[in-house]
């Protein structure tokens, strides 16, 4: 597939493998819009743009658009408890206490197969680091699933819960059976990096991803669980109308149904 950008007269072409069929469209549409993001977002990926942002001191690994929908759905759903797996060096972590903080409640475990001294320390001397409990261990380990549940207190009443270790697409399918029982209704579900189906042929990619990806891994885990729908978050801003986004989040928003 080729895209020509035509900034003179305006147009998007789409052009097939075989250079037989073209479409051209006006650049400035909803249509155009929609195919331009995930080459960006390969583009960017291929060139390690992800790890450019840091969230109070400590490198995030998210997409700033990501963390913006993040926020959107702790704003509306308010949650007692937020639960993520994977933690690597804490930025999620201290980003979505500092989101509780602002917001007066709500606090977060995070679960990492290994949290190294430093990042503990980091986490434990920060101001927000109150609002931080963590497990060491496989995210699909039994013993890190019953410690989350010991760390679950009777008043989180609303639980939400954001998957972001293995990206394999056996491991988030043991995750979503582990952890999707732990989401209360009109919560969300949030599975990282979905994108890398369309990462495929990007160079660092593998082509083994077509297949093997988070994505997957939560269209086969709706097949058999109708109380999640996919619910990608937004449409409260003057321009929110607009389906396409810059995301690492494909087919990753899940929202569990009242």
């Amino acid at each position: 597939m080729k895209y020509v950008i035509d900034t003179e007269r305006q147009t998007l072409t789409t052009i097939g493998e075989d250079e037989s069929r073209s479409v051209t469209q006006s650049l400035y549409t909803e249509a155009a819009f929609e195919l331009l993001p995930q080459q960006w977002v390969r583009t960017g990926w291929s060139l390690g743009y992800f790890l450019a942002f840091t969230w109070m001191g400590q490198p995030i690994l998210q997409l700033p658009e990501d963390l913006m929908r993040l926020q959107e759905i702790i704003f509306q759903t308010r949650p007692d408890l937020i639960i993520e797996t994977g933690v690597y060096k804490g930025g999620s972590l201290l980003y979505y206490a500092s989101l509780c903080r602002t917001l007066g409640k709500g606090r977060v475990i995070g679960i990492d197969i290994s949290i190294p001294p430093e990042v503990r320390d980091v986490l434990r001397k920060h101001p927000l680091g109150t609002l931080i409990d963590l497990v060491e261990g496989s995210s699909i380990a039994s013993e890190s699933v019953n410690a989350v549940t010991r760390l679950r207190k009777s008043e989180d009443r609303r639980v939400m819960v954001v998957l972001d270790a293995a990206h394999t697409h056996q491991h988030v399918s043991q995750e979503l059976e582990a952890y999707s029982p732990l989401v209360t209704p009109g919560s969300y579900l949030v599975v990282a990096d979905g994108i890398m189906r369309d990462l495929a042929v990007v160079p660092g990619g593998q082509a083994s991803w077509l297949t093997d990806n988070p994505a997957q891994a939560v269209r086969d885990f709706l097949a058999s669980h109708p109380e999640f729908i996919l619910r990608t978050p937004g449409g409260l801003g003057d321009r929110g109308s607009l389906s396409a986004g810059v995301t690492y989040f494909s087919d990753g928003w899940l929202q569990r149904l009242a």
